[in-house]
């Protein structure tokens, strides 16, 4: 499994892509600036894609899913043919900010690579954003395609010009957290994407 982080044009790509679906949201749902962004909300009412919490072993018996290693689980699942999302239950309950990163990857598999056949598309919870900042020599290199979801989530849940305002604002990295609805690790990737080191 090899792979890169997505290059700087596809990311601009990626972001502006986010920027688009959070453009085309109706006010009435979402007006640009409440936060967090009611990520659940626009898959359902502007993608007509039913969020489900699923037991994980359902995620696993659909036809297709991965052979998984021990200890390994499925995050997510696009049912691009019957317009769903799976969301793992347990891993829902135990984190809700992995849920809504969830859902917003599986967004972005739907924006970004949904294939017209309708095929699933499976993520393990190593792809999904982890809510606990991974050492980078422990990380296993992603996929392109769960990079790009990756990175779409993140500019979906994580507007950047959100994310610059509020950081300016007052900078407390546990409040943004909580205002976001996002883990510590999402928000600290985030940051580095968004705020330009200071010189």
């Amino acid at each position: 499994m090899t792979s890169t982080a997505p290059d700087d044009l596809r990311m601009a790509a990626i972001e502006a892509a986010a920027a688009r679906v959070l453009g085309d949201v109706p006010a009435w749902i979402w007006d640009g600036e409440s936060l967090p962004v009611p990520v659940e909300t626009i898959v359902d009412t502007c993608f007509g894609l039913l969020v489900r919490d699923i037991p994980e072993a359902k995620l696993a018996a659909v036809s297709g899913a991965p052979q998984l290693a021990t200890g390994q689980a499925l995050s997510g699942l696009l049912l691009a043919g019957k317009g769903e999302i799976w969301v793992n239950e347990a891993e829902a309950r135990e984190w809700p900010t992995r849920r809504r990163f969830t859902i917003g990857h599986e967004l972005g598999h739907w924006i970004l690579h949904r294939d017209p056949a309708g095929h699933n598309v499976f993520c393990r919870a190593a792809t999904v954003e982890a809510d606990e900042p991974v050492p980078v020599l422990e990380r296993s290199p992603l996929p392109m395609p769960e990079a790009e979801a990756n990175a779409f989530a993140a500019a979906l849940l994580m507007p950047a010009p959100l994310v610059e305002a509020h950081y300016r604002r007052d900078g407390d990295f546990h409040e943004l957290c909580r205002r976001f609805g996002s883990s510590g690790a999402a928000m600290g990737r985030r940051l580095h994407r968004v705020i330009p080191p200071r010189r």
